[in-house]
């Protein structure tokens, strides 16, 4: 039985870390799960838009619930210490909810592209059949993968100084651990950065483009400026997620990346899952109606 790691992440100023994570944490669980509940409960929401929605705020709770109670409880009470299986369990959930989110993203992008360059095959294309296939195949994929990351890992033999310069059981913090060649998993991370990264968000880029052009002839200058206002926050929120998680994992291992590496990956772990629900759904007249309904409820 392999023994723990120690957690080195935010040696200073601890508390002042700890303040920050719990707002950005209870935000980002506050605001996802107001999302899932609205989209469960709301008839007109269940449309493949606000099905992708949902998705992807399940995939943000479950992230930040994997990675910040272990930070917190790191920083209040001081014990850095991490279990052998809590290390994997924080590596499969991070794995998980970080394809996934690529894949959501992707499909979400899909969905819009559909909706406004073929709005009358829209309801043929984005059948709940397909949809539901679509988010399956998101959830598996990644879910195997994960497996096979696991595995790997636990099958390595590590040092006897075990701090993983890290805020958590990161794979690349991980590596530098081992007293084996990890060149083959390192690899494997490249290959699957380009087909699960670099690809999607060129798909993405690509359905946006069409999606642009597409606007540029709508006639209203209303319509054109709101739909371009909510496809420029998406384009945002997607080149925030795929950029920083893409430079963390394709940039060159040297200890001057160590600390970008920790600031990346607050982005990506943290900020955009907190910005998810203001930007795709909080905003819209369609969240907000189902929202008052809701109160009006109670």
């Amino acid at each position: 039985m392999k023994h723990g790691f120690y957690i080195s992440a935010f040696p200073n100023y601890e508390y002042i870390f700890f303040v920050g994570v719990l707002l950005l944490f209870l935000m980002t669980i506050c605001g996802n799960l107001l999302i899932i509940v609205l989209i469960w409960m709301a008839p007109h929401l269940h449309t493949p838009m606000y099905f992708f929605l949902f998705n992807l705020s399940v995939q943000d709770v479950v992230h930040v619930s994997a990675i910040f109670p272990k930070l917190m409880s790191i920083m209040l009470t001081g014990d850095h210490n991490i279990s052998f299986l809590g290390c994997l369990a924080q590596i499969f959930m991070f794995i998980v909810c970080t394809e996934t989110a690529f894949f959501f993203l992707t499909s979400m992008a899909y969905d819009r592209y559909v909706a406004i360059c073929c709005p009358l095959q829209y309801s043929v294309i984005m059948n709940f059949q397909k949809c539901s296939l679509m988010a399956s195949a998101c959830w598996v994929t990644s879910s195997l993968n994960s497996v096979m990351h696991c595995f790997l890992m636990s099958q390595l033999k590590y040092c006897y100084h075990k701090a993983i310069n890290h805020f958590f059981c990161d794979v690349r913090a991980m590596l530098k651990l081992t007293t084996v060649d990890t060149t083959p998993i390192k690899t494997i991370i490249f290959v699957e950065i380009v087909l699960f990264g670099c690809i999607p968000f060129i798909l993405i880029l690509t359905s946006y483009t069409h999606i642009i052009l597409t606007i540029r002839k709508i006639r209203s200058a209303a319509g054109r400026l709101k739909t371009f206002s909510s496809c420029s926050s998406h384009i945002g929120i997607v080149i925030l997620f795929f950029g920083a998680s893409l430079i963390q994992y394709m940039n060159p291992e040297s200890e001057q990346t160590e600390e970008q590496d920790k600031s990346l990956s607050l982005l990506y772990v943290a900020v955009v899952p907190m910005l998810n629900p203001l930007v795709y759904s909080l905003r819209n007249k369609d969240v907000l109606l189902a929202m008052k309904k809701m109160m009006n409820l109670f």
